[in-house]
């Protein structure tokens, strides 16, 4: 279902005397409305029922109100307009319905030339999201190639079984990539190797995957792994980017399903992620995974926030 946005989630910190400079997003931001001109739209997922079949930690249904809150009192640095989309809330076990819903609403929202920024919930997001990003390519870019980047340390391409979970999501956007006869650009950044078997490597590299392993993304070799970036980017002409939480170290991001034993630092994924946002090629972003059932003192929510601000800058840069 569509819930609308609740403003009161968007309140913090107010200086007068600093005139415009000093203004945040809870004084920039308002609700979505049909005629809004173009620009940032916050989209929440509430579900964990992917996380829930998937059989992880459930919590993640709680993460949009929290980012939210987390996210009120990011300083307002762009200039283009800040909006509040609501929510697609999954009811009870009906995971489908919900990702079909969410799929409309991005469309929508692309069609109206907003970029959005969903929060999740569970990365069962993320087929949802690509069901949005794939009607707006079909209904106005049907020539064009999409790239799936996702910040993991999951592969998440198991199969369903017999359906779809927050493990799932980029196998069944390969199978819907093959039923429409188009090319799956799918990019890994952050696979640990002690967090997916061998069975699910082997269907990436069936699946033609490119891989960037946690371990492979160190200091010494991060424009190497910038490079790789790229390369996948110049091979497509749209971006869908997905941050799963769950590719950070569990010190950094305990409030996730399934916390990282070594993880890819805030250190070497910023600029990463700037990488990506530079290339001008990303029209849609989600951040799953957050469950805030196990965040300490807010910790991790903060630092989630710190993620969003830099999409919503990178991506509002050109706009």
């Amino acid at each position: 279902m569509l819930q609308l946005a609740d403003m009161n989630l968007w309140s913090g910190r107010t200086d007068t005397e600093d005139g415009k400079a000093g203004e945040r997003w809870h004084q920039r931001i308002t609700p979505l409305q049909l005629d809004s001109e173009p620009g940032l739209a916050i989209l929440g997922f509430v579900s964990d029922e992917g996380v829930r079949r998937n059989k992880g930690r459930i919590g993640a249904a709680k993460g949009p109100r929290i980012l939210r809150l987390a996210m009120a009192n990011l300083p307002a640095t762009f200039d283009a307009p800040l909006y509040d989309a609501g929510n697609v809330k999954v009811e009870k076990e009906d995971l489908e319905s919900g990702q079909s819903l969410l799929g409309a609403r991005v469309s929508e929202l692309l069609n109206g030339g907003h970029f959005p920024l969903v929060l999740g919930g569970g990365h069962e997001i993320a087929y949802g999201s690509f069901q949005g990003i794939a009607r707006w390519m079909r209904e106005l870019h049907r020539e064009k190639t999409l790239g799936v980047i996702n910040f993991d340390a999951h592969l998440d391409l198991r199969i369903p079984a017999p359906k779809g979970s927050s493990g799932t999501p980029f196998y069944q956007i390969a199978e819907q990539c093959e039923i429409n006869g188009r090319p799956f650009n799918y990019l890994c950044v952050g696979a640990a190797d002690n967090a997916n078997t061998p069975a699910l490597y082997n269907r990436a590299d069936e699946l033609g995957v490119k891989v960037i392993r946690d371990r492979d993304i160190t200091s010494w070799q991060l424009e190497s792994v910038k490079e790789q970036i790229r390369e996948f980017i110049d091979g497509v002409d749209f971006v869908y980017l997905t941050v799963d939480l769950d590719v950070f170290p569990a010190a950094v991001m305990p409030a996730v399903s399934a916390p990282a034993g070594r993880g890819l630092s805030l250190e070497l994924f910023e600029p990463l992620l700037d990488t990506v946002l530079d290339s001008n090629k990303v029209c849609l972003a989600d951040m799953a995974e957050f469950n805030p059932y196990f965040d300490i003192e807010d910790h991790a929510a903060r630092t989630a926030a710190r993620i969003g601000f830099q999409i919503a800058n990178g991506a509002t840069a050109n706009r």
